[in-house]
Formats: C-alpha cells, sequence, structure tokens
C-alpha cells in the first residue's frame, strides 16, 4: 500500500499516510479512517463549534497514548482553530465542524474526540447540554447501569427534560439532555442535586460522591462532568481500548437500554455502529435538534 494517498474530501486535499499501520491489534489505520468517513454525517453535528480535545496514539495500542489539546502537528492550514480561555492563559483548539476536519483529525492519529457540553457560539457560560456520566464500579457494569439510566430517564422527565443514552464505548453510559443556553452553576447545582437526590433514595446501588471506595457494587452518578473545563467521550468516537478492535461510543435506543441483559448487548464493533447509521440515522439526533433544547427547572 503506498505511504501517502492523496485524497478530496469535500473539495479538501487531505495527504492520507501510512494507511496499513496496525493500530488495535485486528484493525488498521485505513479501518479507522473508513470508519470515520462512513459516521461522518452522524457525528459532525455532536462536534459542530465545540472545542474538540483528543486521545491520540500515532503507534497504536502497542505505543504510547497522550491527551492532545492544543492541535495536532501537521494540522491542514484550513481547518478551523479557536483560541479557547484556560487558566495558564488562551489555548488554540481544533474545532471539528465537518467532514474534511474529522478525517484530517484521524489521520493525525486522533484515536478518540472528546467535546465539552458548550459551544463557542454559546460561550463557556452557556452550556447547551446536560450529561449524566454513570459510572459502574467494580462488580457492576453496563448491564447495571442501563439500570440506573432508567431512574435517571424518568427523574429528568419529572423535570421536563428528555435525555438520550450513549454508551461511553468502554464500560459506562453517557446520558444527554439538550438545554437551552445556560450557566456552568446552574447546570452542575443542578445535576448535583439529581444524582444525590437518587443516590439518597438508591444507596445500595448508586454514589453520588466521587470517592473510589464508595463505588464497590455501585454505579457513579458522575454529575462533575458538566463543569466548563470537563469534556465527554463524543457520540460515535472510537475508544482506546486494549481489544482486538477499538470501541464506539454509540447512541442507543431506550428499547435497548431496557432490553439490555449482557454486555455483549451493548458492544458494538466499528463495522456495527457505522452500518447502524446507514440503516436508522443518528439515534442521538434530537441532542443536536434545538426544538428539543429545555429550560432546567427552576431552583
Amino acid at each position: 500500500m503506498p505511504g501517502k494517498v492523496p485524497v478530496q474530501v469535500d473539495g479538501r486535499a487531505i495527504t492520507l499516510s501510512h494507511l496499513d499501520k496496525v493500530l488495535w491489534p485486528a484493525w488498521t489505520k485505513a479501518e479507522m479512517i473508513d470508519y470515520y468517513a462512513r459516521v461522518a454525517d452522524a457525528m459532525v453535528p455532536h462536534l459542530r463549534d465545540r472545542p474538540a480535545s483528543f486521545l491520540r496514539g500515532p503507534e497504536g495500542m502497542t505505543g504510547p497514548l497522550f491527551v492532545a489539546k492544543n492541535p495536532p502537528p501537521r494540522t491542514p492550514g484550513w481547518m478551523r482553530i479557536e483560541e479557547i480561555a484556560a487558566k495558564e492563559g488562551p489555548r488554540p483548539h481544533v474545532v471539528l465542524d465537518d467532514t474534511p476536519s474529522l478525517i484530517a483529525a484521524a489521520n493525525l492519529y486522533c484515536l478518540e474526540i472528546h467535546v465539552p457540553q458548550w459551544t463557542i457560539t454559546g460561550g463557556r457560560e452557556g452550556h447547551d447540554r446536560l450529561v449524566i456520566d454513570l459510572d459502574p464500579g467494580e462488580g457492576t457494569g453496563i448491564v447495571e447501569c442501563c439500570a440506573v439510566a432508567q431512574l435517571v430517564r424518568e427523574a429528568l422527565a419529572s423535570d421536563g427534560l428528555p435525555c438520550w443514552p450513549v454508551t461511553s464505548g468502554n464500560k459506562g453510559l453517557h446520558l444527554y439532555a439538550p438545554l437551552r443556553p445556560t450557566s456552568e452553576a446552574s447546570v452542575v447545582a443542578y445535576a448535583k442535586e439529581l444524582a444525590e437526590r437518587l443516590a439518597a433514595a438508591h444507596p445500595g446501588f448508586l454514589v453520588a460522591r466521587m470517592t473510589k471506595s464508595l463505588r464497590q457494587g455501585r454505579v457513579f452518578l458522575d454529575w462533575s462532568q458538566n463543569s466548563t473545563s470537563k469534556t465527554t467521550s463524543a457520540p460515535y468516537t472510537l475508544r482506546a481500548t486494549r481489544t482486538d478492535v477499538p470501541g464506539v461510543s454509540t447512541p442507543l435506543t431506550w428499547a435497548e437500554v431496557e432490553s439490555c441483559t449482557s454486555p455483549a448487548d451493548l458492544a458494538f464493533t466499528p463495522p456495527e455502529v457505522a452500518d447502524r447509521v446507514a440503516a436508522y440515522g443518528d439515534h442521538a439526533a434530537g441532542l443536536c435538534a434545538p426544538a428539543e433544547a429545555r429550560e432546567l427547572p427552576p431552583s
């Protein structure tokens, strides 16, 4: 296979390289780029106008993996770069607004893509998503997360907030609710109160505190992911799992959540996720629909 392959993606010139490199034991860079190309129409709306952070690994699972917030070396000049405020001062971030940008990032070994719960247009104090990260402690897994997700869904619904389930691509589950622009303080306070209320009602299998020793046999309701400075794995991103092929952060239907009885039920391979998108579209499309955005209930 040639070392470099020039391609045109929606009018943008990208030189793909080292396509035969093995990144996962049974998966190559070519397969990674093909996956992102197949899901781009569903994935890009979840990335658009959000500063991206990456988990990069030029040698794949056999080499070091590292978090990258600055644009990777050899980022094409046509990609959108925005200065984002940070404690140490403004830092440049890539913004993946379109399919060429997504493919270019994959070509630069951005194995995982993470984004915050706010957009650049809305600003850091204009959160447009609430996220509850269901993190299974030792002795629990995705099956228990699915049971908890139904409790969280019911609680959110009672406050007028619809939500969409997305697997983390590893062991957990993310629940997202689209919001009208809301301050960080308001979203964090609401998410914390919700988590603490549910943990108090179900202390045997839920915990709302971060202390790891409390998570044994319980699912942690991580409300802190709503902080402006934090990001979550984007829907459809690959995950750098130590498996033959990567895990995928996969949008689900609620019927799939309700019927889950085994981790295998929700362990999708990248080709399976791409096939789901081709057949059904984006199961999490409502997260990007302005009509679905809601106000938080009064505190």
